[in-house]
């Protein structure tokens, strides 16, 4: 039989012909759906942008704060972030924030409708913040980077409009900064009283330093500053380094030394990636460390307490690996206890001395809390009549005790001033 004979003898068989036409339905169709898909994947490609925001991204919480109050403010699945706030009245606000929930949500911005997915893996867990991962992936019509740069770009600035005049404190969490507390309003300058003069030279030398850069680079000096305030406590090293901060527009990055787990590496890093405009605070610097020139049973009394080394310190603050841009304030109530590796210049610029008060600081402390200069005065003398040295902490603690009363009962219990507390 010819095979056109053939071909024509099948045609006309019904189960034949029944089977032929399902089969290329099915073919079809199925042409026809992995046309659609590479359409839609070609169309995603090149007519629509994605960008996507991971929770360790600084700019997450930005974003979702953001879409809240500037985009998805419409959407009706939220998730609630409970907050309490500080009133100047010493009273404590609870505060609720709506963010959107897991899932789609969309918004209008300049025109443009984007797509919000934010997504949660339950499976994996963020081991610096403690919590699921999640991810928030914004999608548009074009392929303009700018409508997300701008809404980043306002994103951010929102934010910081939050902490305007305030102090942001961080504090090490893993190898990341990371807020701690709520921010603190900026304390005055003028609020902390030291010898006169100091607290105003070491605010120029901070300002010069921030202002010219390019003196640093012009002559191939790291452009770093090192800064030691030393003097008995209660004289006003870490509160005149907030009210510092404060004036200079800086947050402060809290490091502690003795922390369990902090190694050279992790200390090397942390200062490396520190926030930008802010000081590096290291309290106590006496109490992370021995000397190398202390007897062997001081030695042994600080054996074990972190793994960082006194080597590893040092090349942090002045090795070939160290990060510039950078203002570091350390603290201590004992100079002597200090290795003189650690106190050279290069790595400790402006060593300032805070020390127990004289005249003029009890008279303007005095003035602060009772509007007599003629009993300042008197005060001030009796105060140092006495031979006794007084720290700041002691003369706000007793005039914190004689808040109600006048300033006659204030010059009558002077004696009490090294005995409370």
């Amino acid at each position: 039989m010819p095979i056109t004979e053939y071909v024509a003898s099948l045609s006309q068989n019904p189960y034949f012909g029944a089977g032929f036409g399902l089969f290329g339905v099915g073919a079809a169709a199925a042409v026809l759906r992995k046309g659609l898909q590479a359409s839609v994947v070609l169309f995603r490609r090149q007519c629509m942008i994605t960008l996507e925001v991971p929770c360790r991204d600084k700019s997450y919480q930005w974003l979702l704060q953001w879409i809240t109050q500037k985009g998805a403010k419409h959407t009706q699945h939220l998730s609630v972030e409970t907050s309490f706030l500080q009133k100047d009245t010493g009273q404590i606000k609870t505060k609720y924030e709506f963010i959107p929930s897991v899932g789609q949500h969309f918004f209008r911005y300049g025109g443009t409708w984007i797509r919000v997915d934010r997504t949660r893996e339950q499976q994996t867990i963020d081991l610096h913040m403690g919590i699921p991962f999640e991810t928030v992936t914004l999608t548009a019509f074009g392929r303009d980077k700018q409508v997300y740069y701008d809404i980043l770009e306002e994103a951010r600035t929102m934010a910081l409009k939050q902490h305007e005049g305030m102090t942001v404190m961080y504090t090490a969490m893993g190898s990341e900064w990371r807020p701690f507390g709520h921010p603190r309003r900026r304390r005055p300058l003028s609020s902390v009283i030291l010898r006169a003069g100091l607290g105003e030279k070491i605010l120029t030398d901070c300002l010069d330093f921030i202002d010219n850069p390019q003196w640093y680079t012009e002559r191939g000096i790291p452009y770093r500053r090192g800064y030691l305030l030393y003097g008995p406590p209660g004289c006003g090293k870490s509160s005149f380094i907030m009210a510092l901060a404060g004036e200079l527009e800086y947050n402060i990055c809290v490091l502690n030394l003795s922390e369990r787990g902090l190694t050279d590496d992790r200390l090397n890093h942390l200062l490396s990636v520190a926030p930008q405009q802010s000081i590096i605070l290291l309290e106590d610097i006496d109490a992370a460390f021995v000397s190398r020139e202390d007897t062997p049973s001081q030695k042994a009394a600080y054996e074990g307490l972190n793994r960082v080394t006194f080597s590893g310190l040092l090349n942090c603050l002045d090795g070939v690996a160290s990060t510039e841009a950078r203002i570091v304030f350390m603290t201590t109530n004992y100079l002597e206890r200090l290795d003189p590796a650690l106190v050279r210049p290069g790595r400790v610029d402006l060593k300032e001395y805070v020390g127990y008060c004289d005249q003029e600081q009890v008279e303007l402390m005095f003035l602060r809390f009772y509007k007599d200069a003629e009993a300042a005065k008197t005060f001030a003398e009796d105060v140092l009549s006495r031979k006794k040295p007084v720290s700041p902490a002691q003369i706000q603690g007793y005039f914190m005790f004689h808040k109600h009363s006048s300033p006659k009962e204030v010059l009558a219990d002077v004696s009490s001033i090294w005995t409370l507390g």
